[in-house]
C-alpha cells in the first residue's frame, strides 16, 4: 500500500511541474492573418494575383508566395528559384524577405517561392511592394498594384 500513494504522489507531484513550466513558458508570436492576396505587374512577364502565407518565431518571420502573375515557361527544378519580397508598412519603411526555396515547377505552371525570410519588430504592420524573382539568370521585377487583403500582417 505504501508503494501506491508513493506512486500517486510522485505522479502528481511530476503532473504539476509540467503542468508550472507550460503556464510559464513563453508564447510563440503570431502573425495575423496568416495569409493574404494581392495582385503584381511583372511586365513583360505578366501580371496576376499572388498569394502570400506569413508565420513568425519571435523576430524572424517567413513568407511564401505562390502568384499566377508568372508561369514558367520551362521546368525548374527545385531551389533554383531565387527570390526578394519587398514589405512595407504605412510610414514607408521596408524590410525584405529573401530565399531560394521552391518546390518543382512544371512548365506552365505558377511560380511558388518560399518560405523567404526577413527579420520583424513586434508591432510592424507590412504589406507586399515588390518582389523580384530570378530564374536561371533572368529577373522578373513585379510592382504591388492592389493592396493587400485583408490588410497588412500585424507581427
Amino acid at each position: 500500500m505504501h508503494k501506491g500513494k508513493l506512486g500517486l504522489g510522485t505522479a502528481l507531484v511530476a503532473g504539476m511541474a509540467v503542468t508550472g513550466a507550460l503556464v510559464l513558458a513563453p508564447a510563440a508570436s503570431a502573425v495575423s492573418p496568416d495569409s493574404a492576396t494581392l495582385s503584381f505587374d511583372c511586365g513583360s512577364f505578366g501580371s496576376g494575383s499572388a498569394t502570400l502565407a506569413a508565420t513568425q518565431d519571435g523576430t524572424s518571420a517567413t513568407i511564401t508566395v505562390s502568384t499566377a502573375a508568372i508561369t514558367s515557361p520551362i521546368n525548374v527544378g527545385a531551389d533554383s528559384v531565387n527570390s526578394t519580397l519587398v514589405m512595407s508598412d504605412a510610414s514607408g519603411a521596408t524590410v525584405s524577405f529573401t530565399g531560394s526555396s521552391n518546390p518543382a515547377i512544371t512548365a506552365g505552371q505558377p511560380i511558388s517561392t518560399g518560405p523567404l525570410t526577413g527579420t520583424v519588430t513586434s508591432g510592424d504592420a507590412l504589406s507586399g511592394q515588390s518582389m523580384t524573382i530570378v530564374v536561371f539568370g533572368i529577373t522578373a521585377t513585379c510592382t504591388a498594384t492592389s493592396a493587400q487583403s485583408p490588410g497588412p500582417f500585424q507581427f
